[in-house]
């Protein structure tokens, strides 16, 4: 009863913490993978990469 509202606005909106908890999950796996990593700022290049949207052209590719 206490978060019925709360609740309710979310059923009717249609919105939840999904997305934000995926987003955690892969920033924690990242940070698993960057364990041997010399210094957190290839950590934080490799989330941005990952999960910032932009997705740059390699070279060689089309």
């Amino acid at each position: 009863m206490k978060h019925r509202t709360a609740i309710l606005a979310s059923i009717e909106h249609g919105l939840s913490n999904g997305r934000v908890e995926s987003m955690n999950t892969k920033i924690r796996l990242m940070t698993r993978i960057a364990f041997g990593f010399t210094s957190p700022d290839a950590l934080i290049a490799l989330a941005m990469l990952s999960l910032g949207g932009h997705k740059p052209v390699l070279p060689g590719r089309v």
